[in-house]
């Protein structure tokens, strides 16, 4: 046995506690009409989580709590706990004994426990259905109700059928899965609309990612391209400086010992007591020729150093004129001013015109569209600097001609320096010797700053070289970081160190080669944008990653939702087997039980199909709503449909039969469903209340064979029927309306009898 007891408190007419124990295979309850009988059956309905409020008899939740009466003050809740021994594990719960309790409130606010535990009316209803319990249905019958299994419809009574089979528990698995299936189909389409969202600008990310990795190799293929025209140009510098160096010592040592003997020999003439025009000539010829020299000199180093602007001016143009003609072109912050020092006069010119709007609106748009269009913007500092090397090449050319004439003033002070020699070599008068030593050494410093001059030049190349070197570095830093500084690491291909001599004998051609290829990388890396672009690098990983955690999530989903198709499919091929099973073995069991009502004839269930519109059904708080689908407008629909002969009769079908007749087939056919799958207890509320003594002899025969599977709760008037129980439960209510419980165990009494 698994229903061990039954507690009521402050439900309807229970007003103070009241326990059955049910520890007998069939229990009785007896009493008079208006006692509170039935009361007890609709205990164990709400306990079980029954929701509608006419099954209760009642209206709403503070119905169903006693309400006082006389000198007894109305109760504030209603509660009723139902045990069950679940030693033999019918319930799946671990545990040996399990109660279920329900408590109701004056504000008809429900409350559920299992084991002391609150939990939701679904928990209580899952327990209970995996034991073929309900709060309603085919275990317990309520007086009245007996024949309600044959004045259903055709699809109820397949509903009452499924509920006895025990298939409850699929039906709220399908219903379960299908509205697991509907919300992953909803996910699905949602990460299928964020993919869709987000798939344009992945791919805009991707296409930047791929320059950017461009420019990776590209400044990869820089950087070593740097390395090794910075080691060459570096050790040439360094070497060249060491030769010119060289070259310049001996010239300025000779220079310094010249000067030197050129004063001892002014000193000489200055102090010659002798000294006479000649004397004096030559001394103002040396003066002169001095003065001409540093002039000219001065001249051509402010001539060298306008050729180093020019040549610098000239780079800065070639390489605008190459970003000009590149498909992007980097805008500079001086651009963006150029272009609001263009556009502002016509801005400002629109607000003291307003007449003229339209026509100055169109000039101002056309004047921005080839700002942009034809590259003024960058023209603006090409101009410039144009008109800046315009101006350093008209002071050449001045510088040019003026050192022309040093040069012209020079050669003339020396005819005549050469002809005052030549009379004063004729003149052999040892008077002569320091005026002859002046000459000479005038005519050596001649030479000798000549060839100054010569190396001079070569200085001021290599100072430029030196400064372009520098600014070079500058730049690679920008373009390839401090690696660049690695340059004095490189080695040849061969392993080979690279040396001074090698750099040497190397034409400066091929350098200037490396240079050009260096400079195209530049041109391209600056048309790309010039940065590393992490910041992309950073967000294209992030958005790739986002996307591949959709796909996966996406690839989840369709997976579960697979899964669950299949399982309903699974369960509604199990469910529709089970069922069909089912009817076949009630219809065994119902015809046994009708022959023996009826002593003979025949009694079956079909199953009939037939076109209806879709319903769905949807759990609420009220129980299963049903409604209908406007999309899918029909279904096959499944019923049961009940075919009875009876002996000795020509009665075919239901509504011949008579009341007691219907009663008869509808307790057989509730007998037969509790012996396909037995539920654990059988409440029957006054359903023997219209047979006749024989029939009754028949129904408490058919009773007592029952209780061999199922547990009987008996709510009768009939005294066969109460013969047949172990313990007899009597119901009485007094003047104050309480209902009160006695019992007694026929067993104790028959002994205390005898």
């Amino acid at each position: 046995m698994y229903l061990k007891s039954l507690e009521i408190s402050g439900f309807k007419s229970f007003a103070k506690k009241a326990n059955l124990k049910f520890d007998s295979p069939i229990s009785a309850i007896v009493g008079p009409n208006g006692s509170g009988k039935s009361n007890i059956a609709e205990a164990f309905r709400f306990v079980l989580g029954e929701q509608s409020m006419k099954s209760l008899r009642g209206k709403r939740g503070e119905d169903l709590i006693w309400n006082g009466a006389g000198d007894g003050g109305r109760a504030n809740r209603a509660s009723v706990k139902v045990v069950f021994d679940n030693s033999r594990r019918f319930l799946p719960i671990d545990f040996e004994e399990v109660i279920i309790e329900r408590a109701v409130y004056r504000d008809s606010v429900n409350e559920y426990l299992i084991n002391g535990s609150q939990v939701r009316l679904k928990d209580v209803l899952e327990l209970l259905s995996a034991a073929h319990i309900g709060s309603s249905g085919h275990h317990i019958i309520s007086q009245g109700e007996a024949d309600k299994i044959l004045n259903s419809s055709s699809r109820d009574r397949k509903t009452m059928i499924e509920d006895a089979l025990g298939l409850k528990i699929y039906q709220y698995k399908c219903l379960e899965s299908g509205r697991k299936l509907l919300k992953t189909e909803e996910n699905i389409k949602s990460v299928i609309s964020l993919r869709r969202e987000i798939a344009p600008h992945i791919k805009f990310l991707f296409r930047q990612v791929e320059k950017i990795e461009k420019a990776k190799t590209m400044r990869g293929e820089l950087g070593v391209l740097y390395k090794e025209y910075f080691a060459r140009e570096n050790l040439y510098l360094t070497e060249t400086r060491k030769i010119l160096e060289s070259k310049l010592k001996s010239p300025r040592e000779k220079l310094a010992t010249l000067e030197h003997e050129l004063a001892r020999a002014k000193k000489v003439l200055e102090d010659s007591v002798s000294k006479d025009s000649k004397t004096e000539e030559v001394i103002r010829f040396e003066k002169e020729m001095k003065t001409a020299r540093e002039e000219k000199d001065a001249l051509l180093r402010e001539l060298g150093r306008l050729e180093g602007e020019i040549f610098s001016l000239k780079k800065i143009i070639e390489r605008e004129q190459k970003s000009s003609r590149a498909e992007n072109t980097t805008v500079s912050a001086g651009d963006i001013r150029a272009l609001v020092e263009k556009v502002e006069p016509q801005i400002e010119t629109l607000k003291e015109n307003p007449t003229s709007l339209f026509t100055l609106i169109k000039s101002t748009i056309d004047s921005l569209k080839n700002f942009i269009k034809y590259g003024e913007y960058s023209g603006s500092v090409t101009g410039e600097v144009e008109e800046e090397m315009n101006s350093l090449e008209e002071k050449r050319k001045g510088l040019d001609t003026r050192v022309k004439e040093a040069e012209q003033k020079e050669k003339e002070l020396q005819r005549e320096y050469n002809k005052i020699r030549q009379e004063i070599e004729k003149d052999k008068d040892s008077s002569r010797d320091a005026e002859k030593a002046v000459f000479r050494i005038l005519s050596e410093e001649s030479r000798i700053r000549a060839e100054l001059q010569k190396l001079s030049g070569e200085e001021d190349r290599l100072s430029r070289d030196k400064e372009a070197f520098a600014r070079e570095l500058d730049e690679a830093k920008v373009f390839v970081g401090q690696a660049v500084w690695q340059f004095k690491d490189f080695t040849l291909s061969e392993g080979e160190a690279l040396t001074a001599e090698i750099v040497i004998s190397e034409s400066r051609g091929k350098q200037e080669e490396r240079r050009k290829t260096i400079e195209k990388i530049k041109i391209r890396l600056e048309d790309m944008g010039g940065g590393g672009g992490e910041e992309i690098l950073k967000e294209y990983k992030e958005v790739s990653e986002r996307d591949a955690f959709l796909e996966r999530e996406l690839t989840d989903l369709e997976k579960s939702a697979d899964d669950l198709k299949k399982l309903i499919e699974e369960l509604g091929k199990k469910l529709q087997n089970e069922f069909a099973d089912g009817v076949a073995k009630i219809n065994k069991e119902f015809q046994e039980f009708f022959e023996l009502m009826f002593g003979g004839g025949s009694a079956s269930l079909s199953i009939t199909k037939e076109k209806k519109r879709k319903r769905i059904s949807e759990e609420t708080s009220e129980g299963m709503e049903t409604f209908y689908d406007e999309e899918d407008k029909e279904e096959i629909e499944e019923g049961i449909e009940v075919s009875v002969s009876l002996p000795r009769k020509r009665i075919k079908g239901l509504m011949m039969l008579s009341g007691g007749e219907r009663a008869l087939t509808s307790i057989a056919l509730l007998f037969a469903m509790s012996q396909v799958k037995p539920p654990p207890f059988i409440i029957l509320d006054e359903t023997d209340a219209a047979l006749d003594e024989a029939n009754s002899r028949k129904y408490s025969d058919m009773v007592e064979n029952l209780s061999k599977s199922s547990q009987l709760i008996l709510i009768t008037h009939n005294r066969e029927t109460m013969s047949r129980a172990g313990v007899l439960y009597g119901v009485t209510m007094d003047s104050s309306g309480i209902s009160k419980v006695l019992s007694v165990k026929f067993d104790e009494a028959v002994a205390v009898a005898k």
